[in-house]
């Protein structure tokens, strides 16, 4: 693995529990961690038994005992790292979003169907698909459950930034980021609005805003950082089948913490998800007897939904780090049975056409713009 922050702890997490509590094909090994920072890597190494530390990620993925890279640093260095492991051989697990750029995008892309004309996998972490409510939720919709889809409303609101006084971080660095809260946090809503659907976007009308633009380092030096990225992004969109579509990202939804919310309307039915409550799916059942309409609460714990049956007896909820051990499963699985893992870096391409798509709507006031569909 390389990256030893916040994603680095919840992938090891996640790696750990999939040998834990599941039984998958292939038992996964740590091997080595992978970080600059040679005092910071040891910590988390020390924490999650990581054996090795290298501050080389060249000289970790020429391992001999190195099988599968998961790159969990900033998006800058994802293109350089993925094409490199791919062409040594490496399975390969990249955080979200794909890149920085849509030239990053495809030129990982292409790397990964090369590697995968010689047995080579690679999966890109969108980790909400491996919520079991929200697996659920695509099974519903793939059944028809809710009918022909006529809206789709997908916000992920959280407040970390409300504060003018917050540090400056990379994540503020378009350089390091390529884009603010529309890449960190938006992806994700357009991920699970196309995973859940199964439909593809296919224009948008968008605005970014950047609320404050300088923050002080965190160094406590006294120095300022620019900032360089959106804080909040929102944007109408259509879908493939005809669907009309509005999204919300922004770190400035004061008293949001994690807020990825999604709510589907269709001719027989609803769907509506929150993250901050994510062992929860309301269905409405539009077909009911009139007299019971409503949504219905179901608390997705069961043995029969998704991945539970590994998991604690019904009514025991899972928490934000077990779908980063549904994800090691889902990925182990597919590279010993020779099967392509979902979501591919093809989808993630797809979704950085669509990002990019709504900056250049942004750019031109909020003019209507194309998505390159497949």
């Amino acid at each position: 693995m390389i990256g030893y922050g916040f994603m680095g702890a919840a992938h090891s997490q996640g790696w750990r529990n999939a040998r834990s509590f599941f039984d998958p094909p292939l038992r996964p090994r740590f091997a080595a961690l992978g970080g600059r920072n040679r005092d910071a890597a040891g910590h988390l190494a020390d924490r999650f038994d990581w054996p090795v530390v290298e501050t080389d990620w060249r000289a970790l993925i020429a391992r001999d005992d190195v099988g599968i890279v998961d790159i969990c640093t900033p998006g800058d260095t994802h293109a350089e790292i993925a094409i490199a492991a791919l062409e040594a051989g490496k399975h390969v697990l990249c955080e979200k979003p794909l890149a920085n750029s849509v030239a990053e995008a495809e030129a990982m892309a292409a790397a990964a169907e090369t590697a995968r004309a010689r047995g080579i996998r690679s999966m890109l972490g969108f980790t909400y698909r491996r919520v079991p409510a929200l697996t659920l939720a695509r099974r519903l919709v793939a059944e028809g459950r809710i009918g022909e889809l006529r809206h789709v409303r997908a916000r992920y609101l959280q407040d970390w930034l409300g504060d003018p006084a917050a540090p400056y971080t990379w994540r503020m660095s378009r350089e390091r980021a390529g884009s603010g809260a529309l890449g960190d946090i938006g992806a994700h809503a357009v991920d699970i609005t196309q995973y859940v659907t199964g439909e593809w976007i296919t224009g948008v009308s968008g605005l970014t805003e950047t609320f404050v633009r300088e923050r002080p380092l965190a160094d406590g030096s006294g120095g300022t950082g620019q900032v360089t990225v959106d804080d909040a992004a929102v944007f109408t969109a259509r879908l493939g089948g005809g669907a009309l579509a509005s999204f919300e990202a922004t770190r400035y939804a004061t008293g949001r913490k994690n807020a990825l919310r999604l709510e589907l309307n269709g001719t027989r039915g609803s769907l509506a998800f929150d993250l901050e409550d994510l062992n929860v799916l309301h269905f409405h059942d539009a077909t009911a007897d009139t007299l019971t309409q409503g949504f219905t609460r179901i608390l997705v714990t069961e043995a029969e939904h998704p991945y539970l049956d590994a998991w604690w007896p019904p009514g025991h909820g899972l928490g934000y780090e077990h779908a980063f051990a549904h994800q090691s499963v889902d990925l182990l699985t597919a590279i010993a049975e020779g099967t392509d893992p979902e979501p591919s870096f093809a989808d993630g391409l797809r979704v950085q056409r669509l990002l990019a798509a709504v900056e250049e709507s942004a750019a031109g006031n909020g003019v209507w713009t194309a998505v390159p569909t497949p």
